[in-house]
């Protein structure tokens, strides 16, 4: 006699739960995907999910801009004062290595192809003052 394998209910951590939401609401996988990535057994588990934590209305399925393969990029959604300023603080750092980046293309160019490169004083403008 064959034995069958009894399929058990997983028990997910509400944090997985919200890890799988945001990245559906994100646009980075469908639900369907989901499932199939992280191997979730119940057809419609994720759905539950979407519906119980999203932040979207999931409740006539998935919502209409996000079938038409739109991503969840247009929902805006309040960062936290911690991050934004770690956003700032990357932004001030890629802004850094391309000050030193073109630091370094105008000393090339002045070292090893004798042009000259004249830098606008700080605080001018080159807009003209009306007459």
């Amino acid at each position: 006699m064959k034995s069958i394998n009894k399929r058990t209910q997983k028990d997910y951590s509400l944090a997985f739960k919200l890890a799988v939401v945001d990245q559906v609401e994100k646009g980075e996988m469908t639900y369907a995907q989901a499932q199939n990535h992280y191997g979730i057994q119940g057809c419609s588990t994720v759905l539950v999910w979407l519906r119980k934590h999203g932040r979207l209305d999931w409740s006539n399925g998935t919502p209409r801009f996000l079938s038409k393969g739109r991503t969840m990029t247009k929902v805006k959604t309040e960062l936290t004062p911690e991050q934004r300023i770690k956003a700032l603080e990357k932004e001030l750092e890629d802004t850094k290595i391309k000050a030193e980046f073109f630091e370094a293309v105008v000393n090339v160019l002045e070292k090893d192809y004798g042009v000259r490169m004249v830098k606008k004083p700080k605080g001018k403008s080159f807009k003209k003052k009306p007459s």
